[in-house]
């Protein structure tokens, strides 16, 4: 994908965001790896409002330099921090959305109730302590939370969900939101019956080529 490409990628992604009701407001931001940069959504910005050309530009090598019109998102350290740790990583999804920033409140770890978790390439969904939001503090709970990952809860927050790809991010804060809420509504049930850890294990591993196929 182009730098054009990615821009535009983000803005729809962080309007379907809220759209999808996993974010609202200004709330939440978005990244995209792009080479030795990143592109990152803009701090306060209304996503309805927001253009290609707003999105800013930031160097992973570097230290709050940015490029662009308006000041990037005030979460960019942690943007930043995660794809430098990840390299199989080129996205980054940050969101509020309410069963999983539920779930963070409470300090909830999801464990293996279903097994979509698979996708995230864990048993386990963590959750982080609390730190403040734009902090380096709270960059450094998200790294480690995440590990090997695709997902976390952050602690009083919200959620993270990494990607292959831009769209792949997307379908994993999706899919964290549901778990998330399936969890909760279990509890409420009762004590759900967890998927063993061997079993999981096997789902991530069958999840590695889980995806739109041509039929040949």
């Amino acid at each position: 994908m182009t730098d054009a490409t990615k821009r535009e990628a983000i803005v729809e992604a962080a309007r379907s965001m809220n759209a999808l009701g996993l974010n609202r407001g200004t709330a939440g931001n978005i990244s995209a790896r792009d080479g030795d940069a990143m592109l990152i959504t803009p701090s306060g910005m209304p996503y309805a409002t927001m253009t290609p050309a707003m999105i800013a530009r930031m160097p992973l090598a570097g230290d709050g330099e940015s490029e662009g019109p308006l000041a990037p998102s005030s979460e960019w350290r942690m943007h930043r921090d995660i794809l430098r740790a990840r390299a199989d990583v080129q996205a980054v999804v940050h969101t509020h959305s309410i069963y999983a920033t539920t779930l963070a409140a409470l300090r909830r770890e999801i464990p293996p109730v279903h097994y979509m978790i698979g996708i995230f390439r864990t048993s386990r969904i963590r959750c982080t302590d609390y730190a403040p939001f734009g902090t380096q503090a709270l960059s450094d709970l998200a790294v480690e939370g995440l590990g090997r990952a695709h997902g976390v809860l952050l602690g009083n927050h919200g959620m993270i969900a990494l990607g292959e790809g831009l769209d792949r991010a997307m379908w994993r804060a999706v899919e964290l939101e549901a778990l998330a809420q399936l969890y909760y509504l279990a509890r409420i049930a009762g004590e759900p019956v967890l998927i063993s850890e061997e079993e999981i294990e096997n789902e991530i591993t069958r999840f590695e080529n889980y995806g739109l196929k041509s039929v040949k």
